[in-house]
């Protein structure tokens, strides 16, 4: 939205000044309903498809040491060398149409949808008992809005995963979504349905709270209207990296299994709760923390990125009504 032009000059810098003043008073419009929602949403697309986007290479590295650990097991980095050298640079790009698509719709939803549940929890018990219990609103606010987002994120999921896991099984995108349409119905889409809620929603429910608790400890220490727009990167970027973090190890079992169960179609007849149960058998506790490491560098720095995002898109966008719960 363009800036409104100066007032015209009146030739003294005193008055100039007490005009310009007084303009600068003037409340900016508060944004509600639709028009803020979409805004927090279309922050949330951005912050989460830029950044799961530029980090597709890792998540290529990430998935082949979770179906193969026999082969990929040199770690993060021997596993880049491995690709590069087997398959060529571009293949690390694997499945960037899918990951950048599906985090875009699934960014919208589960920010835009957080903010929209906090509120109505708000409305619900009062400002006053949500402040009280914020921890409790948070959770159950994140958990609401990443079920919604994951309903979108699975059949591009279930996409990218099959991209990665067989170089070869499509071309792109729209060739790999429409060949398991056309091979394997709509219902191959939402065979790891289960486990990516499994993984998304504690994975959000963690991200969010650990995110809120750790910018409320620095903002009692930094009082956020002190502090410049720069220093307010700083501090989403650094709570986001705290949230990455306790993400990732609470959501990396169902990582893997995730990848597992999309890495081939399912035997005749055999439904996705048995062959969740026997692919944990398979993998057991060990395994199930497999490429947890590079999860860890992948997710934490993801994750700092999109709150420092989401922020700043945020307030580009004029959508700086939320409410906050901290004390």
């Amino acid at each position: 939205m363009a800036s409104a032009a100066a007032p015209p000059s009146t030739g003294s810098p005193k008055v100039n000044a007490a005009i310009e003043k007084a303009a600068a008073a003037v409340p900016t419009p508060t944004r509600t309903g639709v028009d803020l929602y979409a805004r927090f949403a279309l922050a949330g697309a951005l912050g989460c498809s830029i950044t799961h986007g530029a980090l597709t290479p890792v998540d290529v590295v990430k998935t082949r040491i979770q179906l193969d650990p026999a082969k990929y097991n040199r770690g993060m980095i021997g596993g880049f060398k491995q690709v590069i050298q087997s398959e060529g640079a571009g293949a690390l790009l694997t499945g960037f149409g899918p990951t950048f698509a599906g985090y875009f719709v699934q960014g919208a939803l589960k920010f835009g949808g957080y903010e929209f549940f906090k509120q109505q929890n708000i409305n619900l018990l009062g400002l006053e008992t949500a402040s009280q219990y914020r921890t409790a609103v948070y959770l159950g606010s994140s958990a609401l809005a990443e079920f919604f987002a994951d309903i979108a994120l699975c059949p591009l999921e279930a996409t990218r995963i099959r991209l990665v896991s067989d170089p070869t099984y499509a071309n792109g995108l729209i060739g790999g979504f429409s060949k398991i349409l056309k091979n394997e119905g709509i219902g191959a889409f939402y065979a790891g349905f289960g486990p990516i809620c499994f993984k998304q929603i504690p994975y959000t429910m963690a991200k969010f709270v650990v995110y809120e608790k750790a910018a409320e400890a620095i903002y009692r220490v930094y009082p956020k209207n002190t502090l410049s727009d720069g220093a307010n990167t700083v501090v989403n970027l650094s709570a986001g990296l705290l949230a990455g973090l306790a993400a990732a190890v609470i959501s990396q079992p169902a990582d893997t299994m995730l990848s597992k169960i999309n890495k081939t179609k399912g035997l005749p007849g055999e439904s996705t709760t048995s062959r969740l149960i026997k692919i944990g058998k398979e993998l057991g506790l060990r395994g199930s923390f497999t490429g947890l490491p590079a999860r860890l560098f992948m997710v934490g720095s993801l994750t700092a990125g999109q709150f420092a995002i989401y922020g700043k898109f945020k307030a580009l966008a004029g959508a700086s009504s939320g409410v906050e719960l901290a004390k």
